[in-house]
């Protein structure tokens, strides 16, 4: 999976519209599937059985200076919308077509009487609130550098930034894949000779061991999410902001950069943004989770309604940075 940077700036009042009228309101497959192509259309049905879908589109610019960066893009990469010095909205790409007639229902055209005909349709949207100086920082970019014209990120530097954002895979259509050859990954499980134990990864086994003795002096204790009293076994020092990003100082801070969090489906919850915590200690339930039945009705069960009593004044910037960098809001309107 490949990062897409997609400029959108909603502060333009062309890319605000067709927001509003492509993504904040998904298009319906019916009423224009008399541009779409019969092969588009039954893809874009399978993919969207609600039958409507949330689309964008690239315009091939001035001498087509965009058809370089759209040839680099595929179904099951990751577009994030950006505009106004942050990064607002993304989804993974469902599909990519070109269609210059449905295009322009949509959208129109441009100054230079080009349309966005270079399509495409998400999945799995979500709200983001993610600065561009944050991405300078992250990625190494020069200071004044911004996001300008469609970009796709190479692999180390989309690897970079799904992990630091937590950006999960949707829906996509791939065609068909082969399936892996159980002899080859035999043989390359046993042809590795990579070492297994590294200096780094034991000290931060040894730091793990030692935030769990401060966070549970004793053989039980509560998940700070859903409150169940678990045998220690069961339960992870969790660190509310990503351990990753946390300064030595905020790492050194047992008492407040972390929380004990069960195995048995909290951790994993909050860990991937379908969970999270309110300003007020009360837990906010991710949009996205309703379309994942066994996810939904764990949250139903455990988590609806519940306030941590793990939150506190101290704690509160590390559950903001997870807010705003992990939890998976939905779509802006």
């Amino acid at each position: 999976m490949r990062i897409v940077l997609q400029p959108a700036a909603r502060s333009d009042k062309d890319v605000n519209q067709h927001y509003k009228d492509t993504i904040a309101t998904p298009v319906s497959l019916a009423d224009h599937a008399d541009l779409l192509t019969p092969d588009v259309h039954a893809r874009l049905k399978e993919l969207f059985p609600n039958g409507a879908a949330q689309m964008w589109g690239i315009v091939p610019g001035k001498k087509n200076v965009n058809i370089p960066w759209v040839t680099k893009m595929n179904p099951g990469d990751f577009a994030l919308f950006s505009g106004d010095k942050k990064i607002y909205f993304g989804g993974t790409i469902a599909l990519m077509w070109r269609n210059e007639a449905l295009a322009e229902r949509l959208w129109g055209r441009n100054h230079n009487d080009q349309t966005w005909e270079h399509m495409y349709a998400l999945s799995g949207t979500q709200g983001l609130e993610i600065t561009v100086e944050e991405v300078r920082q992250l990625l190494s970019w020069k200071p004044k550098r911004n996001i300008q014209g469609i970009y796709v990120l190479d692999q180390d530097s989309s690897d970079t930034l799904q992990a630091y954002l937590t950006l999960e895979p949707s829906i996509a259509y791939t065609g068909s894949t082969p399936l892996p050859d159980p002899q080859e990954d035999a043989t390359a499980a046993v042809g590795f000779d990579g070492e297994l134990e590294r200096t780094a990864m034991r000290a931060y086994r040894g730091e793990q061991a030692a935030l769990k003795r401060h966070l549970l002096p004793g053989p039980t204790g509560a998940c700070a999410l859903c409150g169940r009293v678990l045998p220690a076994t069961f339960l992870i020092a969790a660190h509310i902001k990503k351990r990753a990003v946390c300064t030595d100082d905020e790492k050194r801070d047992f008492t407040n950069i972390a929380m004990l969090a069960c195995s048995l489906g909290c951790d994993s919850l909050y860990e991937r943004g379908y969970v999270t915590v309110a300003d007020d200690g009360r837990i906010q339930i991710s949009p996205l989770a309703e379309a994942m039945p066994g996810i939904h009705e764990h949250i139903q069960q455990y988590l609806v309604g519940r306030t941590v009593s793990w939150w506190s004044g101290d704690r509160e910037p590390h559950f903001q940075w997870h807010r705003t960098h992990t939890f998976k809001p939905g779509p802006p309107a």
